[in-house]
């Protein structure tokens, strides 16, 4: 019965691990690139009261032995990269990323984060920058006096300057992408880093073999499925709660042997 009590604490644990997991998604069904995350568990090590294939009598033996499990454990909390939804905005700063394939970023300390978000802006020296103000990379400027700003598939971007029919190209887009992306490390912001799990990052053109197209007047949404989290809830919620039944048994199995004392 102490088994039982221990056993059942796990699974509450866990459970709760897994609620913790499905609330941040939720709470990030509009966050623009947000990659949602799933939960993995492994159960713990086994009390073997009797090994399988040991002897029974002289001429027999155990098919399955007895072996009674201890419990469960959180193995991993894996970020999931399928594509977001595609959402026009008409915005000409905006860009979504159609593929594999991630913004770079420059941060305050000068290092490189990485992002699959495309509400970009232009700060007061027209650089183009994230939401945050972090400037993009390669750094890009736009002219004062652009009219018109074009960002083709492949990455170039193009202005109209002034009274100029012709458009002048002022810079281009990389992509990046990892071997292992469910090793990225995420800082929040809409903002990765790259780890010795994720591998270095592999600089390319948009629409190269392996990296994706750039869509200009796109975001790409948050790629939560809320009716999904929705069902993995309850069944959490469910599991969290024959968990703690488990415990209350346990104890009233205990409290029934005490009282037989």
């Amino acid at each position: 019965m102490i088994r039982s009590l221990w056993t059942g604490t796990t699974g509450m644990n866990a459970q709760q691990l897994s609620l913790d997991v499905i609330a941040n998604n939720l709470a990030n069904t509009s966050t623009t690139g947000f990659k949602k995350s799933r939960a993995d568990f492994q159960d713990l090590m086994y009390q073997v009261m009797r090994v399988p294939g040991s002897q029974t009598s002289v001429d027999t033996e155990s098919p399955t032995g007895i072996q009674v499990g201890l419990g469960v454990r959180p193995a991993a909390v894996q970020k999931l990269f399928t594509q977001g939804d595609l959402i026009q905005t008409g915005n000409e700063l905006d860009v979504a990323i159609e593929g594999a394939g991630f913004l770079q970023i420059e941060l305050p300390n000068g290092e490189t984060a990485y992002t699959r978000s495309g509400a970009l802006k232009r700060d007061s020296d027209g650089r183009v920058t994230s939401s945050e103000g972090y400037p993009i990379l390669p750094a890009m400027t736009i002219p004062d006096g652009s009219k018109q700003i074009t960002i083709s598939e492949t990455g170039v971007v193009s202005v109209l300057i002034g009274d100029d029919t012709e458009s002048t190209e002022i810079g281009t887009f990389e992509t990046v992408n990892f071997t292992n992306k469910g090793g990225l490390l995420a800082i929040g912001r809409n903002l990765f880093r790259d780890t010795d799990a994720s591998g270095t990052p592999q600089t390319g053109t948009p629409g190269d073999d392996g990296y994706g197209l750039l869509l200009q007047n796109f975001l790409e949404g948050s790629n939560v499925n809320i009716v999904e989290e929705m069902a993995t809830m309850i069944t959490t919620q469910r599991a969290y709660e024959i968990n703690s039944k488990t415990i209350q048994t346990s104890d009233e199995m205990m409290q029934t042997t005490n009282n037989m004392v």
